[in-house]
């Protein structure tokens, strides 16, 4: 970056200092309503210099997440809480659909001892699992990383290939299509069953449409927060037989109810 852009990158940043020092203010006139307000100097996407993030409109990145540089994120992904998704010296791009579920790390390759600098790619529709660590790898369409996994660098997870949880998948490996490893370091276990098969991309769309819940109540501001507060509160009902005996009817206010494509514990 040359002096021009350092001078705007500095502007830009005493702006959004001065934001932040608005918004406390503004907190602090709201008097009791600010403690319940949590406000946080986290930033979920940040440029490093030049290397800037791209993240669909329609993609999901939780408030506690963290991308930075050059990462790009597809139509419909999610990235959930605690992520961290750093393309700093290297690129990370995620397809459609995919998600990348809690407190998993995605890192990138300058340099390896084989020379190569692999940028980390994960196709569409993929499913990773808590705390899955992904670095300088490729991870094709509709796969599936299990919790926990370490999947290092130059390999290549192909599509309907499943790593096991707490799997250690080391450098260069290749795991075909419709084969489960796992284990450290990560072997061949056994093949995928059809039905196996046919659950991977099941649990992303099933992801997809809890990121749109999600994204929904961090959209919300704090008066709707406080409402729904008094709605749960009212409509705490005693148990079925009780309230048959009182002939009470208590009905679930729409405002506190799931999307009908969303499937309660999964």
């Amino acid at each position: 970056m040359g002096t021009l852009g350092r001078a705007f990158y500095s502007v830009g940043f005493w702006i959004r200092e001065t934001g932040q020092a608005l918004d406390r203010l503004g907190c602090r006139l709201q008097g009791k309503n600010s403690f319940r307000e949590q406000l946080s100097r986290h930033r979920t996407l940040m440029n490093v210099f030049d290397k800037a993030p791209i993240v669909d409109k329609e993609a999901f990145v939780a408030p506690s997440a963290s991308i930075i540089g050059n990462v790009q994120i597809g139509r419909g992904s999610s990235v959930w809480y605690g992520c961290v998704l750093r393309g700093d010296v290297n690129s990370v791009t995620v397809g459609s659909g995919t998600n990348i579920q809690d407190n998993s790390l995605v890192h990138v390759a300058k340099s390896n001892l084989s020379g190569k600098v692999p940028p980390t790619i994960i196709g569409d529709n993929v499913t990773i699992g808590h705390s899955a660590v992904l670095h300088g790898c490729t991870v094709e369409d509709e796969a599936f990383i299990g919790m926990g996994a370490t999947v290092l660098d130059g390999v290549v997870v192909e599509k309907h290939a499943l790593v096991a949880a707490g799997a250690l998948v080391r450098q260069n490996t290749r795991i075909p299509s419709g084969e489960i490893w796992g284990g450290n370091p990560a072997k061949f276990l056994r093949k995928l069953k059809s039905t196996e098969i046919d659950f991977i991309p099941k649990s992303a769309e099933n992801y997809s449409n809890l990121a749109k819940a999600h994204a929904a109540e961090n959209a919300k501001p704090l008066n709707a927060i406080e409402f729904e507060k008094v709605l749960r509160k009212r409509h705490a009902g005693k148990d079925e037989e009780y309230d048959s005996m009182l002939g009470i009817v208590r009905e679930t206010p729409p405002e506190l109810k799931l999307a009908n494509n969303i499937e309660p514990g999964k």
